[in-house]
């Protein structure tokens, strides 16, 4: 578990949203008391991943329409549905228990929360970004300029050191959307801003100069909540669920002569599962990983296993 320890950088009071009070939420779409409150995206592709992993990992909620609070079903636990990049400071200022949300988000925010699990979606990285026709290849070379960003206390963190050295103070200006528009509007000299694939980018004309920083979508608690126990099955429901979509079982049977060489192929995520069978064989069974299926029952096939066979798995507890 990471510790987010960092001193505090949030907003200026005007220019933050104003949030809603969940440690005292109002009927309709109250939160019980007592019950852990765990914030998750809203809506997007991050919804959506979240989403399906909540319900694999059997956390099912009933959620009445145009509400954006809603009771997980046979657990003391209140769904908050709110934009990702508020459930950092929901989750630091001790408004809500768990959260969903990107590495970017809780850096920029400035806050204090444990990193419960990394989930393994949501990959990009924040990057600085200059017009192709410039030809940058020293970020240095922007210090001073104009920059434009959603993440203005990251950029100020990044840009600090090159502007004390080149004695220089670099203009970052904030915007919520459309940063890649800046430099065509000749708004900035250059943009920080994430990227996934590129595609907007290029499009926009610019490509990458710097990257500042690694991030994907990550499991958070308050290190002050009262409810560790539920924080601890969540983490425990959520991991079980990440293992089943990564790897399947798989069985095949073999001979004494071949079981090294058969092993040495399924080495399996923690050992194999051998049981003698009533032939003299063994039968074997072992997790192996989802993209190696058919690359590991045709190098079984060939040292001589037999009976090979693959099963999803829909859960896991390792």
């Amino acid at each position: 578990m990471t510790n987010f320890n960092q001193p505090s950088a949030l907003l200026p009071v005007s220019n933050r949203r104003n949030l809603p009070n969940t440690s005292n939420m109002s009927t309709p779409g109250a939160s019980p008391p007592g019950n852990c409150k765990f914030a998750i995206p809203k809506k997007g592709r991050l919804f959506e991943k979240v989403n399906a992993m909540l319900k694999g990992a059997g956390i099912n909620y009933r959620r009445e329409a145009r509400l954006d609070v809603a009771l997980a079903v046979d657990l003391p636990i209140t769904l908050i549905f709110l934009p990702a990049s508020d459930i950092a400071k929901y989750v630091g200022e001790g408004n809500v228990d768990i959260g969903i949300t990107g590495v970017d988000i809780v850096r920029e925010s400035g806050v204090e929360v444990d990193r419960i699990m990394d989930l393994g979606f949501g990959k990009c990285k924040l990057c600085g970004q200059a017009p192709v026709a410039k030809n940058i290849t020293d970020v240095s070379t922007l210090a001073g300029g104009r920059i434009v960003t959603s993440f203005p206390d990251m950029t100020k963190e990044f840009f600090g050191p090159l502007d004390k050295e080149k004695g220089v103070e670099t203009k970052v200006k904030f915007v919520s959307g459309s940063v890649e528009a800046a430099c065509g509007l000749g708004l900035a000299d250059a943009v920080v801003d994430l990227v996934e694939t590129g595609t907007t980018m290029r499009a926009a004309g610019l490509e990458v100069v710097a990257e500042i920083l690694e991030t994907e979508a990550i499991l958070i608690s308050n290190p002050h909540s009262e409810h560790k126990d539920l924080v601890e099955l969540i983490k425990r429901r959520v991991e079980g669920y990440i293992t089943a979509q990564k790897y399947v079982m798989i069985s095949y049977n073999v001979t004494d002569d071949v079981l090294d060489k058969a092993l040495a192929i399924t080495p399996g995520k923690k050992s194999p599962n051998i049981t003698q069978l009533a032939d003299g064989a063994k039968a074997i069974s072992c997790l192996i990983n989802k993209k190696e299926v058919v690359k590991k029952m045709d190098e079984l096939e060939e040292v001589g296993a037999t009976d090979i066979l693959t099963f999803e798995l829909s859960n896991s507890r390792m």
